[in-house]
């Protein structure tokens, strides 16, 4: 469930002031962490086997062709998607891969995989199910505190450990991507990361400069939530999380509910990737663009980089990832919700 890191202190002390990077791994002071023993393994990719990358329209839809092959999922199934611009969107992901295909970045394609063969079974009600089990947890509106094992933490909505100026042995903080005890080595600090979604949403009581942090970029957005669906959200500081009023559950299962079981893929693809539903649907109907959406989810996070530095290429890499993610699932429910046409020149 917990995987570790080593992090080092460093970097300016506010979020706007401070430029981006603070120290590398390589630049601090004190022993360097031991190397580890396994080495990192790319997933597995193969070559290109395929020339050109062309459409066909069938009986249940437009095809994917890879020269004179029909493209099939991963159980053997017709790759058929209902809409011509989704299939020449996945079509554009086949048509970009290099010398290796590089499945690992084609998200259009998984997602369609993920709703031609449905290898959990889930049906409609159970995707939405998924997306609003979020509604207790969202990154967005949980301001809560809580004590645990016998120290005063303070949960976060995504992110990193904010630390006193004197923190204790061992800090823990519940809502947090990472908590940080201290390390015995000379400036180091060990990050240990819980897995995705453990504890999400929880508001920070201090320091300051990121309650108000906090306070000035989510409170619109829940704002525009409440106008926008007419529903009150609750807020709470317990650890349990809010009680989230049955009418605003009710409105927003309806809203679900009016989508087809593709566009709920993607709904509940983003939202497991922002850890938010209300983040989820600012960017689905377009009051959030995917970078907005995506630095809300991890404003706590960005906060503590801009101010203890971050590890080098990592957490630009995980960044970069989420907004790709994040954009494929949001393109990916516009594609499958309306009905769209590709207008074609005429050469």
């Amino acid at each position: 469930m917990w995987r570790s890191c080593l992090r080092l202190r460093g970097g300016g002390r506010h979020l706007l002031t401070c430029p981006r990077g603070g120290l590398s791994a390589s630049e601090g002071l004190g022993p360097k962490p031991p190397a580890h023993t396994r080495a990192y393994v790319p997933p597995a990719e193969r070559k290109r086997f395929y020339q050109n990358v062309s459409i066909t329209q069938g009986e249940g839809g437009f095809e994917i062709n890879l020269d004179h092959r029909k493209l099939r999922t991963p159980q053997a199934k017709l790759f058929t998607v209902p809409s011509e611009a989704l299939a020449v969107a996945v079509a554009t992901e086949w048509d970009c891969q290099q010398d290796t295909i590089k499945t690992y970045t084609m998200h259009l394609t998984t997602l369609c995989n993920t709703s031609l063969d449905n290898p959990t079974q889930r049906d409609k009600d159970q995707l939405i199910r998924a997306a609003t089990k979020f509604l207790d947890t969202d990154t967005v509106w949980l301001v809560a505190s809580a004590a645990l094992s016998g120290s005063r933490t303070q949960g976060v909505a995504s992110g990193h450990r904010t630390f006193s100026r004197r923190p204790p042995a061992h800090h823990l903080s519940a809502g947090s991507r990472m908590a940080r005890p201290w390390h015995p080595a000379a400036g180091l600090l060990v990050c240990i990361l819980p897995a995705p979604g453990f504890f999400s949403g929880y508001r920070v009581e201090e320091p300051e400069t990121l309650v108000e942090l906090q306070r000035n970029e989510w409170d619109p957005v829940i704002g525009w939530a409440e106008r926008r669906y007419g529903v009150k959200i609750g807020s709470s500081t317990s650890i349990m999380g809010p009680s989230i009023p049955a009418r605003t559950r009710e409105v927003l299962v309806s809203h679900l509910a009016s989508y087809n079981m593709w566009a709920l893929q993607g709904i509940e693809f983003v939202v497991s990737q922002l850890k938010s539903l209300v983040l989820t649907l600012g960017l689905i109907d377009l009051h959030l663009t995917v970078e907005q959406a995506v630095l809300l989810s991890r404003l706590e996070e960005a906060f503590q980089i801009q101010k203890w530095g971050s590890v080098e290429w990592a957490h630009d890499y995980e960044l970069r990832d989420l907004q790709a993610r994040t954009a494929a699932g949001a393109l990916f429910v516009h594609l499958c919700s309306e009905s769209s046409a590709v207008k074609h020149k005429l050469l």
